[in-house]
C-alpha cells in the first residue's frame, strides 16, 4: 500500500473490510502487550528513533501504535475546535458497582461464559463509562486514556452529523422529502442530486461508491486522497478537498430501495448542514449541543486541506463528556436543566428507519436492525440504539434498563464485526443485572 493510501486511512471510520495480514500471518499483540505507554510510543524529548509515529508515512494509524494516536490526533492533523462550555458545567454522581466486572455472559459463537472484565481486554478497550439512572456506576481508563484525555470516536461521528440533521429537520430548516441540490446546487449533477434529506440521512442512497479497502480501485481512495491535508503528489488533478469530491459521485441504483452504510452520505449532509445554517460542524455542534450540554473538555474535528471538518469520521472527544450526550439523548433531550433536543427529535430516532431497507444490506448478527438519522437501532426487546465506530467507539443506550454505555477502543481490526460477538451480548448481560435495581 502506498504511503498516500496509509495516509488516507484516517479519514475513514466506516471499514467493513480491512487488511488483516497482519493478524493472519503474525501473531496479533493483546491489550497488555500492545498498552501505548508500555510501548513507549512518542515518549522522551525527542522520542528515539524507533519510538516516532507520524502521518507523513502513515505509520501513526497503524496496530500497535494506533493505540497511542487515537487518543493524540491533533498531534498528526490539522483540527478545528468544537468548544465546551465554559459555565453551568454539568455535575454528576458516581456511585461505582465493581459487581459489574462480575457479570457473565456467553459471547457470540462460543460455549464458554466470559465476565466483563474479561471483555474489555479481549476488545482493547481504552475508556469505558456505564450511566445508571444518570449516575456513574463503572468508569474505566487503560493504555494512553486518561479521564481528562481526548479519543478519536470515528464513525460515532456520523450520529452526531445525523443528529443535527434530525434537529434542523424538526425545525423546519430542512425538509426531509427536498433533495440535496435544492440546498446545495453544486451538487445537480452527483448522485446525491437526486437524492432526498431523508435518505441521505437513513442513508438508502445509491452510490458508485466501494469502501473494499483491498481493492486498489475503490473510490474510497479517491475520497480520502481528497480530504488528504498535506500536498498533493506532484501530477495529482482529481479533487483536493471533501465537498469537491461529493460533486463526483455517480449514481448506481434507485435511491430509497436499500440501505448501504457509506462515509460519504454523512458528509454530503454535512456539507448541506453548513450550507442552510452558514456554519460548520464544529461551530454548529459546540452551540446546539457541545455547550448546552455543559462539557468540561473542548472536542475537535480532523479537517482536509480546506478546513472541511470530516463529518463522517473525525470528531474526538472526552469520555465523560460522550456519556452525558448519550444521557441526554436517553432523557429524550433533557440535561443539564435545560431541553437541549425536542423531545420529537429522539422518539423520530427510536422510532428507526426501514428494517426491510436495512436487511439488504446483508448484516447476518444484525436481524431486525434499522439505521435513522445515523443511529443504528436494534429493536431489540430492551429498544436499544446505538452510534457505532470502527475500532470499537460506541454510545450504547438501553432505555428500559435507564443505561448508557460509551466505550472508547482502538481494536486492531477495523471493522465492528471484529468485537459485536463480545460487546453486543455483553451490553445486554449489564443491562439485565442493572434493571435489578
Amino acid at each position: 500500500m502506498h504511503a498516500n493510501k496509509k495516509l488516507s486511512l484516517i479519514f475513514l471510520c466506516l471499514m467493513p473490510i480491512m487488511n488483516t495480514l497482519a493478524q493472519t500471518k503474525n501473531k496479533v499483540l493483546s491489550a497488555q502487550e500492545s498498552d501505548p505507554v508500555k510501548m513507549g510510543w512518542m515518549q522522551g524529548f525527542p522520542p528515539p528513533a524507533d519510538k516516532i509515529v507520524t502521518a507523513i508515512d502513515g505509520s501513526f494509524f497503524q496496530f500497535p501504535a494506533l493505540r497511542y494516536s487515537v487518543c493524540h490526533m491533533n498531534q498528526f492533523l490539522p483540527t478545528s475546535i468544537v468548544q465546551a462550555s465554559q459555565n453551568n458545567r454539568y455535575t454528576v454522581v458516581s456511585a461505582i458497582d465493581n459487581n459489574i466486572d462480575s457479570v457473565t455472559f456467553l459471547p457470540w459463537n462460543s460455549n464458554k461464559k466470559i465476565t466483563w472484565k474479561e471483555s474489555l481486554d479481549i476488545n482493547y478497550t481504552d475508556g469505558i463509562i456505564i450511566l445508571h439512572k444518570g449516575k456513574i456506576v463503572y468508569e474505566r481508563y487503560f493504555g494512553a486514556l486518561q479521564p481528562e484525555g481526548i479519543h478519536a470516536v470515528m464513525s460515532v461521528s456520523k450520529t452526531f452529523t445525523g443528529t443535527l440533521g434530525g434537529l434542523l429537520v424538526s425545525e423546519g430548516v430542512l425538509d426531509e422529502n427536498k433533495t440535496a441540490s435544492e440546498y446545495v446546487p453544486e451538487l445537480k449533477n452527483s448522485a446525491f442530486g437526486n437524492a432526498t434529506i431523508k435518505e441521505i440521512l437513513e442513508m438508502t442512497t445509491a452510490l458508485q461508491y466501494s469502501e473494499d479497502y483491498a481493492n486498489p480501485n475503490a473510490e474510497v481512495w479517491a475520497f480520502s486522497a481528497a480530504g488528504n491535508p498535506f500536498p498533493k503528489p506532484k501530477g495529482y488533478k482529481d479533487a483536493t478537498n471533501y465537498y469537491d469530491y461529493l460533486k463526483t459521485v455517480k449514481q448506481n441504483g434507485k435511491h430509497g430501495d436499500a440501505f448501504a452504510y457509506k462515509t460519504i452520505n454523512t458528509d454530503a449532509l454535512g456539507w448541506i448542514i453548513s450550507r442552510v445554517t452558514g456554519k460548520s460542524i464544529p461551530q454548529l455542534l459546540s452551540e446546539r449541543i457541545w455547550q448546552p450540554l455543559g462539557t468540561h473538555h473542548d472536542g475537535y474535528y480532523q479537517v482536509d486541506g480546506a478546513g472541511i471538518a470530516f463529518a463522517g469520521g473525525g470528531f474526538n472527544c472526552n469520555l465523560r463528556d460522550a456519556a452525558m450526550f448519550g444521557e441526554m439523548i436517553r432523557n429524550n433531550g433533557h440535561f443539564n436543566g435545560k431541553q437541549i433536543l425536542p423531545v420529537q427529535v429522539i422518539s423520530d430516532i427510536k422510532k428507526g428507519g426501514s428494517q426491510e431497507a436495512f436487511a439488504k444490506a446483508g448484516y447476518k448478527d444484525l436481524k431486525n436492525w434499522s439505521y435513522k438519522n445515523m443511529w443504528w437501532i436494534t429493536h431489540n426487546h430492551d429498544d436499544a440504539f446505538a452510534a457505532r465506530g470502527v475500532h470499537g467507539q460506541t454510545i450504547y443506550i438501553d432505555p428500559t434498563a435507564e443505561m448508557v454505555i460509551v466505550r472508547f477502543a482502538s481494536h486492531p481490526i477495523a471493522g465492528n464485526a471484529a468485537n459485536d460477538g463480545n460487546s453486543l451480548p455483553a451490553y445486554q448481560a449489564v443491562a439485565d443485572y442493572l434493571k435489578i435495581y
